[in-house]
């Protein structure tokens, strides 16, 4: 037996062409079923727990909607091939993506950029002023948090620094991601990274052990990503490393709570983790047994940590309520693509080395269920829900002083744990789409999001 949930659009993963797709319930789990007239039936699965993705579309918040101007588009009306935002577009960027290069320092058999070191067309990076009229573009015509530099690997262009600092002028966030190669290699790149204004490094780490790398990777890399955490340990006065694995089930799903409590080993400099489930997009080929979700990742962590349950995960689109609770501009990131959770790690005198949920300090259901009410609530509506603690302490800091600064203090005293799950051609769905918060920003000036970008618009 089987339930129906939803239609939506899709694409055939053969010939792109737009076609009619369907959510339904099976044995518990999500599914997409799509037909293509010229290339057959297709079906994929979404998320392999049921429950979970009702629990979450029932905490759902949509956000004020959009707020840039509408820029060019490709010349077809057809979404997603009319991306630039096109007037169909329905939430903010909250973080722009800018690749400044599609050059690489590894050829990992996973990677949805199809990212090399060899080719012609990969010799030629955009020039400094072409990526300065992205950044400008983003800050002008979008209500973007923050930018972050992609690839390829961003750590090969010389003037990486210089573009960090342009980008610092216009935005308080600025990322960088990378494989940690060069990072590895020298710690002085690492202050310099730091000295140019990076705010966060985004790290490539899959594992904390060898094998992962190896399969997903081509080499072994743990101890490269190792020293690239030590080297940027004191590049400055607030280093930060997000750690982003990309699972693929099989190979690295049994250490994401391995992963965790590294994280929380290293939490003087890690910020937090985001799990990637794999998206077979680019040179990643698409295997069915080896498709995680979201949920499954959910599953991983409780049954993998003695600290997180999955009632301590919340959809991204309840991010959006928090950004605009604390005074930022609110997201609509569909509530399907991912899940966050923060974890508060005890540093000082008693409650050091204690780990806790923030369910345990903070009332999200509560709180979400006031801004739902109200759209807009008070600070001191939202401090109610804060049990009294040092992180009550930081809330009203930032309440009071809606700065970046007392914003990173903030999560400098919480560790971030979330998992994004991108899509690719075969679970492709035009409702999270239009949804979509992580966007590109290319040299026509359009800005596409993220998923559409990598499956459609990106030419490997």
């Amino acid at each position: 037996m089987s339930a129906f949930i939803r239609t939506t659009k899709s694409i055939c993963p053969v010939c792109y062409h737009v076609i009619d797709a369907s959510l339904y319930e099976e044995n518990g789990a999500v599914y997409m079923e799509k037909r293509c007239a010229e290339h057959g039936a297709f079906k994929d699965l979404c998320w392999s727990d049921y429950q979970l993705y009702q629990q979450f579309e029932s905490k759902d918040t949509r956000g004020a909607g959009r707020r840039e101007v509408t820029t060019a588009t490709n010349g077809n009306g057809e979404c997603p091939f009319a991306c630039g935002l096109c007037p169909q577009h329905e939430s903010s960027t909250v973080l722009g993506v800018i690749d400044v290069t599609m050059r690489c320092n590894l050829s990992c058999p996973t990677c949805f950029a199809g990212s090399t070191s060899k080719g012609e067309r990969h010799e030629k990076d955009p020039h400094f002023e072409h990526l300065k009229a992205i950044i400008d573009n983003f800050a002008l015509n979008t209500n973007a948090a923050g930018l972050q530099f992609s690839g390829g690997e961003p750590t090969l262009r010389e003037d990486l620094p210089e573009l960090i600092a342009y980008a610092r002028r216009k935005f308080d966030h600025v990322e960088v991601n990378t494989n940690g190669l060069k990072m590895a290699a020298s710690p002085e790149y690492c202050k310099e990274l730091e000295s140019a204004g990076t705010s966060v490094i985004y790290l490539q780490f899959d594992g904390v052990t060898e094998a992962p790398y190896e399969q997903l990777r081509g080499r072994k890399l743990l101890g490269v990503k190792k020293q690239a955490i030590e080297n940027h340990r004191t590049a400055g006065p607030k280093p930060a490393i997000v750690l982003v694995p990309t699972i693929v089930k099989g190979i690295n799903d049994d250490q994401i709570g391995a992963i965790i409590n590294f994280a929380i080993e290293n939490s003087a400099i890690i910020r937090g983790v985001n799990f990637q489930p794999v998206s077979f997009c680019g040179r990643t080929l698409h295997d069915h047994h080896e498709r995680i979700t979201v949920s499954d990742v959910i599953r991983k962590v409780e049954e993998q940590t003695g600290f997180l349950r999955r009632e301590d995960f919340f959809p991204p689109s309840m991010m959006s309520m928090l950004l605009g609770t604390l005074g930022k501009s609110e997201a609509g990131c569909h509530f399907s693509c991912g899940a966050f959770s923060y974890l508060v790690v005890g540093k000082k005198g008693k409650a050091e080395g204690k780990i806790e949920p923030i369910t345990k300090y903070l009332d999200l259901d509560k709180l979400a269920a006031a801004y739902t009410k109200n759209k807009r609530i008070s600070a001191l509506t939202a401090v109610r829900h804060i049990h009294p603690s040092f992180l009550k302490e930081l809330f009203i800091k930032f309440l009071k002083s809606h700065t970046y600064e007392d914003l990173s203090d903030l999560h400098f005293n919480l560790l971030f744990i979330g998992a994004m799950h991108f899509m690719d051609p075969s679970n492709f769905d035009l409702a999270r789409v239009r949804r979509c918060v992580i966007h590109y920003g290319l040299p026509d000036g359009r800005i596409v999001p993220f998923c559409s970008y990598n499956t459609i618009h990106r030419k490997n």
